[in-house]
């Protein structure tokens, strides 16, 4: 995203969180409401000093909070060059043009399916490093043995090669690694259609749901995730736990949608969808390592709340909801919690709060905090406004996630 899109997507978050309307704003700073919608949807640029300085006045932010672009990850995430190497080897193809030229032999079905376990387990532990060195090797492996397995067993390994992928593509969505995950969702969704399995293709929309939000396509995704759903629905049994699991993990993933395009609405419409969904499932679930249930639910809830600038709602539903409820191993979804409580202080500009639940964030998931992109903003807008006598773990926090 450039910076005229991103200093539009600031002022549109800034004025909604305000409850101002455009006429209203546009009033406020002496500029047409044509105007301020083109400068929101990235169409004009802001460059004129007596503009900003009126716009940071009725939004009540600085110049600095208006204008500043996104932080850098000054801390790479090592392993994406290796798995972008293993995705680009194109394993097993020497064998799809000429079935005599055999380029080795496929790992056991049994190795595959414990080591896909091992790296979702991983990933929803927040090991993102460790999911990352074991990616690579499960990336080439499963392709070479959908190729060259033999044809009883070829959709086992497509169906290996879609989890591979799937685990992939989120694991590079979390780490910053917009583009080269969605190269890993959209090979998922071709692994299950070779696999013949529909559930295995609505997981890899979830996947890819995600990843065109974080590549600022929530349109494309709120369609895709919307169609998949949909899709999902006629195709299965109701009393299917499994296939409803995935159904209300796709209704979250339109909440995501919606929640960045800022439309409550159809937040509020995917949320009661996805709230049916998991008191009619009762239990949590993990199917395909999707974590739906209603604490999830819960969850998405908050983040959408603190996406479009409710920090009151996203602080009273954060609150309430008890963390240990959800299962051990989901480490990521507790950190998040507290990320996004972390965020909603900030925007109340309780600055000690917010930085005392990255605090807790970060026991919980070093990883999380150091390599997911809204963390480090959120400690670089922190220290721009640094107050050490009230923040004094501050400066150390953002130093351990690479920031200063």
């Amino acid at each position: 995203m450039d910076a005229r899109n991103e200093i539009g997507q600031r002022i549109a978050r800034a004025r909604r969180r305000r409850g101002l309307s455009q006429s209203v704003l546009a009033g406020l700073i002496g500029r047409s409401e044509s105007w301020l919608s083109q400068v929101e949807r990235g169409q004009r640029s802001v460059d004129n000093h007596s503009v900003i300085n009126a716009l940071v006045g009725a939004l009540g932010l600085t110049v600095d909070e208006l204008t500043m672009r996104k932080t850098e990850a000054a801390t790479r995430y090592q392993a994406a060059s290796e798995i972008r190497r293993a995705m680009m080897g194109y394993d097993g193809l020497a064998s799809l043009i000429d079935p005599r030229h055999v380029e080795g032999a496929p790992e056991s079905l049994a190795w595959l399916r414990h080591e896909v376990r091992k790296v979702n387990w991983l990933y929803q532990a927040t090991r993102y490093d460790e999911t990352g060195r074991r990616l690579p090797r499960l990336i080439v492996a499963t392709e070479l043995g959908s190729r060259h397995a033999p044809a009883a067993q070829r959709r086992a390994y497509h169906t290996l090669r879609a989890l591979t992928y799937h685990c992939t593509a989120t694991t590079l969505r979390r780490v910053g690694e917009a583009e080269l995950a969605w190269m890993a969702a959209d090979r998922s969704l071709s692994a299950a259609q070779d696999a013949e399995r529909s559930l295995l293709a609505a997981v890899s929309a979830y996947r890819l749901g995600y990843v065109f939000v974080r590549l600022g396509e929530a349109d494309k995704a709120m369609h895709l995730v919307q169609r998949a759903a949909d899709a999902l629905g006629l195709s299965t049994k109701k009393s299917d736990p499994r296939a409803l699991s995935i159904i209300g993990a796709l209704h979250l993933g339109a909440v995501t949608a919606a929640a960045s395009r800022y439309d409550h609405a159809a937040v509020a419409s995917f949320l009661a969808k996805a709230r049916n969904i998991a008191a009619i499932i009762g239990d949590d679930r993990n199917d395909f390592w999707t974590a739906f249930g209603l604490a999830n639910v819960i969850i998405h809830e908050v983040s959408a709340a603190v996406e479009y600038g409710d920090a009151r709602q996203a602080i009273s539903r954060g609150e309430s909801l008890n963390i240990a409820v959800l299962a051990p191993g989901l480490v990521g979804r507790r950190a998040q919690i507290h990320l996004d409580l972390a965020r909603a202080y900030a925007l109340q500009r309780k600055d000690a709060a917010s930085v005392n639940m990255l605090l807790q964030a970060e026991r919980l998931s070093s990883q999380l905090v150091r390599y997911g992109t809204r963390p480090r903003d959120l400690l670089t807008q922190l220290l721009k406004r640094e107050h050490r006598a009230s923040t004094p773990e501050l400066r150390g926090l953002a130093r351990r996630a690479g920031i200063t």
